[in-house]
């Protein structure tokens, strides 16, 4: 059994979701949750408070493996710096654990559980229901954002021990 932890870094809220797979392929619901970072005073208190945050998972759920969604250009380039401080907050602390990381292009994720890069949310998080038999349920989208980064890594990583394709070349193909 594999462990995986899947990131969706924001600089508002930071999805976070944790699966297991099995031997045989077979993807099981852990955890999910959005790590809500407005409480902070400022920019800098959000970062400390996702760090902290992301300890505290880590430690609970003891992922084997960490997956994290890579920057889109966001509205604006403000933006896009406040995503790339994020994400690389949440990179520093995993890294600090010694944790193998993978990393997935926004269309790679969707063309992986949806069959189309360019899937809507809708979409997403109804395949994450499907995969992970969570029917009824409803997901918060940073969360479910998460889950998905989750099991894109499961499937990258199941299509790499069949046919021994190097996962780099799987996920150039998104970027």
């Amino acid at each position: 059994m594999t462990r995986i932890l899947g990131i969706d870094p924001g600089s508002q809220r930071t999805g976070i979701g944790v699966i297991d797979v099995a031997a045989d392929g077979r993807c099981t619901f852990v955890h999910c949750e959005a790590i809500k970072l407005l409480d902070a005073a400022d920019f800098p208190s959000r970062l400390g408070l996702l760090c902290e945050n992301l300890e505290r998972v880590l430690d609970e759920w003891q992922p084997g493996q960490v997956a994290i969604e890579t920057v889109f250009m966001d509205k604006s380039a403000t933006s896009a710096l406040k995503l790339g401080h994020a994400r690389g907050a949440a990179l520093a602390t995993v890294v600090r654990r010694h944790l193998p990381i993978s990393e997935y292009a926004p269309r790679v994720i969707k063309q992986s559980l949806v069959g189309r890069g360019a899937a809507d949310k809708e979409q997403v998080q109804h395949m994450v229901r499907l995969l992970l038999n969570l029917p009824g349920v409803k997901l918060q989208a940073d969360a479910a954002d998460a889950l998905a980064v989750a099991l894109t890594h499961a499937h990258m990583s199941a299509t790499v021990a069949r046919t021994g394709v190097a996962i780099n070349q799987l996920r150039r193909r998104g970027t």
